[in-house]
């Protein structure tokens, strides 16, 4: 009877082991895959935040636009720039954030740009 028993516990163990190390598989590929989806637009996107020293959000507050733009962006640059303008009392530090900001939006456009060619030239591929 304890023969019966201990097989029965090992053979409950090995499927158990088979079923997490599947598992444990499946979570390893789907991270993968995910890490490969993000990689191209993330690391471009950090490396324009660790240049400009401000990141995508922060510069779109700056601005006060919501969406990616180049005409919005543009208009609010030009506003936010004229306000601040030290002859007209403004404030020398706010106009070059100012500035910055609209640089960061200008390097993620571009960045947009490229990765949008880079999907249409795979499209045309396949």
């Amino acid at each position: 009877m304890a023969k019966y028993l201990a097989q029965i516990i090992m053979m409950g163990a090995q499927v158990v082991g088979r079923a997490f190390a599947r598992a444990l598989q499946q979570e390893y590929a789907a991270s993968q895959a995910a890490a490969r989806a993000r990689s191209s637009t993330g690391q471009q996107s950090a490396a324009a935040s660790s240049i400009s020293g401000m990141t995508l959000q922060e510069a779109q507050q700056i601005l006060n636009v919501s969406t990616l733009t180049p005409e919005e962006i543009q208009k609010n640059y030009e506003h936010l720039f004229k306000v601040n303008d030290k002859s007209v009392g403004g404030s020398f530090y706010l106009q070059s954030k100012v500035v910055r900001a609209k640089e960061r939006l200008d390097e993620e456009l571009s960045i947009q740009s490229q990765q949008q060619k880079q999907q249409s030239q795979q499209n045309t591929e396949t």
